[in-house]
């Protein structure tokens, strides 16, 4: 099989599970519109314990099961895809944080690349 190697970004986004935006929730809107603007992929992660700027813990413990496990979205593409959906960021979230960094990809597969 094919490897390649290059460089790209990782846009990591740190929610909260009942964070919503119209109606729904934020980590979906999110994923549906990286989809929309067509970036590589997109996975949701849901924790298992955490807390954020408010100090409060969050918790998925069978005495205590919280509806507000912390969420991470992680987008990895090229700068220029993932600076495409930094503008619809600012709109939805409303409290959170965002962090993006430099990573090597190396991708296995049969197929070249989209870009």
């Amino acid at each position: 099989m094919p490897k390649i190697a290059s460089q790209a970004k990782r846009l990591r986004i740190y929610i909260g599970e009942s964070d919503r935006w119209k109606r729904r929730s934020l980590y979906q809107a999110i994923v549906e519109k990286a989809k929309e603007l067509d970036l590589a992929g997109a996975t949701v992660f849901r924790g298992l314990m955490g807390y954020g700027a408010n100090s409060r813990i969050h918790t998925a413990s069978i005495v205590d099961l919280s509806s507000d496990l912390p969420i991470l979205v992680e987008i990895i593409d090229s700068e220029a895809y993932i600076a495409k959906l930094l503008p619809f960021l600012d709109e939805m979230m409303e409290e959170g944080m965002i962090t993006i960094d430099e990573v090597e990809v190396i991708k296995y597969g049969s197929k070249p690349p989209k870009r």
